[in-house]
């Protein structure tokens, strides 16, 4: 079995904004997230992505859980 990582990059899902189905897994730094907010007063998230369902590039946001 794989160790787990140490480090600040968090393994994230994405949701479509408009019909609320679960997309995309990937992941993140969140320290790096922290500094954009602080200095740039900019986020990474929402992402537009397709949605396989809608059928269209829509808004995703941060899943709070993985499925």
């Amino acid at each position: 079995m794989a160790k787990k990582k140490k480090g600040p990059r968090q393994v994230i899902g994405l949701k479509c904004s408009e019909c609320k189905s679960f997309n995309y897994v990937t992941e993140y730094n969140k320290v790096n997230e922290q500094l954009k907010e602080q200095v740039k007063n900019e986020k990474t998230f929402p992402l537009n992505k397709y949605c396989n369902v809608c059928r269209k590039h829509t808004s995703h946001a941060v899943a709070k859980k993985l499925k």
